[in-house]
């Protein structure tokens, strides 16, 4: 039997509807910043009120919530779980080989500064991975390398949170923006070139509100000229990339090229002063060598040994997500390539789309049609099993033993078991939230703003990611309804989906798929609620900041707009 969704169904009142969707979600905030529940807890409990508030208020059958649930669950795992078991196992056998210890004196040798250090792995590297495989990628494999650096496990996770804002609306080779072009009938490209005439205000920014967050006005004003080389190069070629290339390689490109320029800036340049931590200078000031390792030399051969983990890591990725390899992978290649043709029948045999029972097509949603449900499982195409074959290379080239390898792999399994829950539940949440209609009574209670909405939208995108976990699903989730609010209130289309976007990238710090990821790969399972607290107050600062910029394109800016 089908149900429609009811966006109102307190009283018909539109107000009284949005604080009662509004429950899961202030219920969450509260079980983790003032409860300080285990984030598996959290995530569980979270997803029983939904499931409640969807059954109780929302009137949704009782079956149909679960299985909604069920569905996110699945997609918790894989493709999202898949990517940190991976990740956390490939960086586990560096450290397990001791190539590691290599790896952390060729960053030392570049720059033994914490500051620096930040910029080039958390901000370049994690803006890299960001465009080539999205999900959880960034974050995991860039916050343990910092902690393999000496960093603060916590800090390290927050630090690449924040320092992931930048490149989320072009990850994963664009997805987030060509998705928004069926839904909402404007081009890719349109909304390439507005999302990249706004977000490179942020992504120069970040660089500095990294430092500052890290060590004050005064230590960052030290490394302005390193900050101005990473910003700058990523903002100039972000803009260039997304107004002439397209949404594809906006990430990949302004990466390499704020890596690059900030490591060749370091050949030529250093700070008068070394910034490390409290607790290195203290263990210095009792143990004069105890950045001896950074000394150490180490020929290139073995500096290039060393790295090419994460080298294999970002080919085999950026293989996994190029076109037409990437819907071969999936099984659904269309083209005349013997070999992409033999790709796609192994893709084909290992990608399965499993209608979810008493949900597909049951649900009227806001346009009047049936949402389609499925259980979408990639075997192939998931961008973890690409992370799990560069891991199965580097067990040759790190010489291995199988007992090493296998050890090592349950032990990274062991340890995500509680974070994987909790990721597993929150999307379930997310999932419920949108099946039941919750998600869409927030949006239409923000598109009543009326002249003021410019200045809201990117709050709609800044949700959307909250609760989904995922720039791309808020675009889809929300796009429509920016596209009709703004033809409603005079706004610009393309402005308004851009904001969206744009909006939804201060979301990410936040959300609790990316809070399980970043605790799950720095070993701090169960203190998600600390670093909660430290994101929070950076999402909702640089979301006023994406805020302001919208309003000011949709009037004395306005010039701006495509």
């Amino acid at each position: 039997m089908t149900w429609t969704q009811n966006f109102t169904p307190i009283t018909d009142n539109l107000v009284l509807s949005s604080l009662a969707a509004l429950i899961p979600i202030l219920y969450f905030f509260w079980a983790l910043t003032i409860k300080r529940m285990k984030g598996y807890m959290a995530g569980i409990t979270t997803l029983l009120v939904a499931l409640a508030v969807a059954v109780l208020i929302y009137g949704m059958p009782a079956g149909k919530a679960v299985m909604s649930a069920s569905q996110g669950a699945v997609y918790g795992l894989l493709p999202i779980g898949w990517i940190i078991i991976t990740s956390v196992f490939l960086y586990k056998m560096t450290v397990k080989s001791g190539q590691f210890n290599i790896i952390r004196s060729s960053v030392l040798s570049l720059t033994e500064d914490r500051r620096l250090q930040a910029l080039l792995v958390a901000f370049s590297f994690g803006a890299f991975l960001e465009g080539a495989a999205g999900f959880g990628a960034p974050v995991a494999i860039s916050a343990a390398l910092l902690v393999g650096l000496g960093f603060n496990p916590l800090y390290a996770a927050g630090i690449c949170l924040i320092a992931n804002t930048a490149p989320v609306a072009f990850g994963a080779v664009g997805i987030p923006i060509i998705a928004m072009e069926g839904p909402t009938g404007i081009a890719a490209m349109e909304i390439s070139k507005m999302v990249g005439r706004q977000l490179p205000f942020l992504s120069a920014f970040i660089p500095l509100y990294l430092i500052l967050i890290m060590t004050g006005w005064k230590r960052s004003l030290e490394v302005l000229p390193a900050i101005l080389v990473s910003g700058i190069s990523f903002a100039i070629t972000q803009y260039l990339s997304s107004n002439f290339l397209g949404p594809e390689l906006p990430d990949i490109l302004s990466a390499l090229v704020s890596l690059f320029a900030l490591a060749i800036f370091l050949k030529f340049w250093k700070p008068k002063t070394i910034f490390r931590f409290a607790s290195e200078e203290t263990a210095a000031a009792i143990q004069p060598s105890y950045t001896a390792e950074a000394e150490t030399k180490y020929t290139k051969w073995q500096i290039f040994h060393a790295w090419s983990p994460f080298l294999l890591l970002t080919l085999f990725i950026s293989i996994w997500g190029m076109n037409p390899i990437k819907p071969a992978l999936s099984g659904h290649y269309e083209g005349n390539n013997v070999l992409l043709g033999g790709i796609n029948e192994i893709g084909k045999l290992l990608t399965f789309q499993i209608e979810v029972p008493g949900l597909h097509n049951e649900i009227i949603g806001s346009n009047g049609l049936p949402i389609a449900a499925f259980y979408k499982i990639e075997l192939l195409g998931a961008a973890g099993t690409a992370i799990l074959l560069a891991a199965i290379v580097t067990k040759f080239i790190a010489h291995m033993s199988a007992k090493d390898f296998y050890g090592t792999f349950v032990e990274a399994m062991k340890e995500l078991a509680k974070p994987i829950l909790m990721i597993s539940t929150v999307v379930a949440f997310a999932y419920v939230t949108n099946a039941s209609g919750m998600s869409t009574t927030l949006g239409m209670t923000l598109a009543k703003s009326g002249d003021l909405f410019p200045f809201f939208a990117p709050v709609l995108g800044w949700l959307g990611v909250f609760i989904t976990g995922s720039d791309t699903s808020a675009n889809l989730l929300f796009g429509s309804l920016q596209k009709v609010t703004a033809l409603k209130v005079g706004m610009e289309p393309v402005l308004a989906l851009a904001a969206n976007s744009s909006g939804g990238v201060t979301g990410k710090m936040i959300s609790p798929q990316s809070i399980a990821i970043a605790c799950a790969a720095v070993g701090l399972a169960g203190r998600e609620s600390e670093l909660l607290r430290f994101t929070l107050k950076h999402s909702l600062f640089l979301l006023l900041l994406v805020c302001v910029i919208t309003f000011l394109q949709n009037g004395v800016l306005s010039w701006m707009i495509p």
